[in-house]
């Protein structure tokens, strides 16, 4: 199939690139706005009973807490003096009247010791947005952009809830031009490194870019479908880019092969989409695969960078094996020129330093691999006693404002009132108040209050009143309880969970939410559905490999290298982002990992592995098939593909670190999943995966009867796809020298 493709193709090359080109501009047309059609946040579960509490509080009191706080500071004084007293009135009553705003409070229009810092310097404007939270972000934006810069009283600063995803959602769309500003230029840079020459390092980056622009086109159809987060941008356009990349080093390293050994343009463009192409769709397929068991998580940020990554991927397989023979088969001996290495072992033909390395390798399996296995365990030792929550303030830099107005709030304020746990009921509203005194006795409790008043320690401090009218709408009513410890921590949560425990909670069907809530609910819905996730991605790549291979072992040992390499990277990223090591370096603050962020780096590493396993088993098996013996043909395939493997994963990794600027959890998928990538494409692909076959001898190939029947039937032979020439041989290596002792 691939070889009438490529023949097609080749025979019409003008014409697939012009219509490859006239797609090209109107992605890059429609496209450039979809920034404004995706959204913010996505790690909620929209079925958990926190999300359910958000709904009726939004849809029936127009929400219970602040979602925007604006933090006015005195240049002068305190905030009681004339000036400072007189900006701070008539700021709450402008930004009282912006769109969106429902409901408005300040310190000037309440005189709450609530909202008046410590030391006097600084109060609150608390404002409450409404809306969807598109909606409320837009109304946001605008607010923020209309503050005072230059008031010669006072200091404006936006924090909370949205004044955070406001100041996130301005750096993802900052990060993501930098990186791209960074990743291109010196993607092409290695490239030609890699190729010798500039044509030819510019057919993978080509490549690279035509992906960033089809990853706009396809995140904004999805965002016309389904929800769409934000970050999807950012982890899409990275991922797209390095494996179009990878793919185009492939296709691009072929054809050269191809034609070093002789054939004409046209010829190693067909030659090269039957061999390398069909490592190419099955790489794709592959990742396809383990990005499915993504859809399995309930969380819309997980789903959509899913569904994006594999539209991506999809569209680069295609390019790889569609536009790029074209491309070729036009240059032909062209590709080679502008060199500006002259290199005597071009990517094309074997690197004498991966055969020399397997070689050695699989002379000594044990000595080589026992340290590289005690290497990842003790990597991954960190991650027993990992820490997982959401996104919160420490996700910015340290001199964010959106992060030091909450950072404040919970410091120099006697209570943050954007942290309170949500009770509400449409059906028992009866039943606050007595929940009221029980629960302001809990442990971590501040205080509770609601329609029947405030209480604290069991007493009942304040009574019903005329502010107290607002928990109360004649149908459905909610209490607010105030914690006294950050809301991610171990005793907020502890105090959800004592809260839910309640009899009269789970009796009266009262919903409870809340930032802390939403974390456990969240964390609750990724976990019940992991293993599932990991099940679907396991058992596919199994399938697959099968296919690729014909052997049940084989696969096997891809999963078990892929755990042990995952193990030690999120071991590496609890050391480093959990506990601080390094944190300095790289501007983080320490903080429990993002869990739906650590499952998207497991589910691209794991992808990426894979995806290393086939380039490197399509040429040791392919070396097998023309008759050499199992250590031959992974001398050989290691030969041919290693230098192939470590080079992309070295425009990855730059890839990869080029995105992972400014925001901590975007920092840790970005240093996590490079990680992975060098880990995988040298200690693994390089020491581990030919260790094992070594030992493993013939038992490689094995597979029950049953399933070798179905596999002459169903699966994949690189030789068949392949004219019937004599195979290139591969330049002999010297011998390297052993110890005299068996290992």
């Amino acid at each position: 199939m691939l070889r009438r493709l490529a023949t097609a193709v080749v025979a019409r090359p003008r014409l697939v690139l012009a219509t490859a080109l006239v797609f090209l501009v109107a992605a890059g047309v429609f496209g450039a706005g979809v920034t404004s059609h995706l959204k913010v946040g996505g790690f909620d579960d929209p079925g958990s009973e926190s999300s359910e509490a958000g709904r009726i509080l939004e849809g029936t009191f127009g929400g219970s807490t602040p979602n925007l706080v604006l933090q006015v500071t005195a240049r002068s004084g305190d905030v009681d003096s004339p000036g400072v007293a007189e900006a701070g009135r008539l700021l709450a009553e402008r930004v009282g009247s912006e769109p969106g705003v429902t409901e408005v409070g300040s310190y000037w229009s309440s005189n709450s010791a609530d909202l008046r810092s410590s030391d006097g310097r600084s109060a609150l404007i608390l404002l409450h947005l409404a809306g969807t939270p598109e909606q409320a972000a837009r109304s946001t934006e605008g607010i923020v952009d209309r503050l005072p810069a230059d008031d010669p009283a006072v200091q404006v600063r936006a924090g909370g809830k949205l004044g955070l995803a406001s100041e996130i959602d301005t750096r993802v769309d900052q990060n993501l031009k930098l990186a791209e500003s960074i990743a291109l230029p010196t993607t092409l840079v290695l490239l030609v490194v890699a190729f010798g020459g500039i044509v030819a390092a510019l057919m993978p980056l080509s490549l690279g870019i035509a992906s960033i622009l089809t990853t706009l086109l396809v995140l904004l159809g999805l965002a016309k479908l389904t929800d769409v987060s934000l970050y999807a941008l950012t982890v899409a356009t990275a991922f797209g880019l390095g494996l179009a990349i990878d793919f185009g080093l492939l296709m691009v390293s072929r054809f050269r092969e191809e034609r070093s050994g002789g054939l004409e343009p046209r010829e190693a463009a067909i030659e090269a989409v039957a061999t390398a192409g069909r490592t190419i769709v099955f790489s794709a397929a592959t990742v396809t695969v383990a990005m499915t068991g993504l859809l399995v998580f309930p969380t819309y940020f997980l789903r959509s960078i899913g569904l994006a990554a594999i539209a991506v991927v999809t569209v680069a397989a295609v390019s790889a094996v569609v536009v790029l023979p074209a491309l070729l088969a036009l240059l032909g001996s062209r590709v080679d020129s502008l060199a500006v290495l002259r290199r005597r072992d071009g990517l094309a033909t074997d690197s004498r330093f991966w055969r020399r390395t397997a070689a050695a390798v699989t002379r000594r399996p044990g000595r080589a691999a026992i340290p590289v296995v005690a290497l990842l365990i003790v990597m991954g030792i960190p991650f027993l006693h990992a820490q997982f929550a959401t996104p919160d303030e420490r996700a910015l830099p340290a001199g964010s404002a959106a992060r030091q107005v909450t950072a404040s709030m919970r410091s120099d304020y006697p209570a943050d009132q954007t942290d309170a746990v949500t009770l509400v009921t449409t059906t028992h509203r009866e039943s606050l108040g007595p929940l009221a005194a029980q629960i302001s006795t809990l442990d971590g409790v501040a205080s509770a209050e609601g329609g029947p008043g405030r209480y604290a320690h069991g007493v009942q401090v304040a009574g019903p009143g005329g502010a107290s009218a607002r928990f109360d709408s004649g149908t459905a009513g909610y209490l607010l309880v105030h914690p006294d410890a950050d809301p991610q921590s171990v005793s907020a949560q502890d105090l959800v969970r004592a809260i839910r425990a309640l009899p009269g909670v789970h009796e009266n069907q009262i919903s409870v939410g809340g930032p802390t809530a939403e974390l456990l609910d969240s964390r609750s819905a990724i976990m019940s559905r992991l293993g599932l996730a990991l099940g679907i991605m396991a058992a596919a790549t199994f399938v697959l490999l099968f296919l690729l291979t014909g052997s049940v072992v084989l696969p096997l040992k891809a999963l078990l290298l892929n755990v042990l390499v995952l193990a030690a990277v999120l071991g590496a990223m609890v050391w480093i982002f959990q506990d601080g090591h390094l944190a300095g370096l790289i501007g983080a603050t320490p903080a429990p990992l993002n869990i739906a962020m650590a499952v998207l780096l497991c589910c691209i590493s794991f992808s990426l592995s894979v995806d290393y396993e086939i380039f490197l088993l399509s040429r040791i098996k392919e070396a097998r098939d023309a008759g050499a013996s199992t250590e031959d043909a992974v001398v050989v395939g290691l030969g041919r593909v290693g230098r192939i493997v470590s080079s992309a994963a070295a425009l990855l990794t730059v890839t990869l670190l080029s995105f992972s600027t400014g925001l901590s959890f975007m920092q840790m998928f970005g240093i996590g999943t490079a990680l992975a990538v060098l880990v995988d494409a040298t200690l693994v692909r390089g020491v581990l995966v030919p260790a094992f076959m070594a030992v493993a001898g013939e038992l490689n190939w094995w597979a029950p009867r049953p399933l070798r029947r179905l596999h002459r039937v169903i699966g994949l032979s690189e030789t068949a796809a392949r004219h019937s020439r004599p195979a290139v041989p591969a330049p002999p290596v010297s011998p390297v020298p052993v110890p005299v002792a068996p290992y």
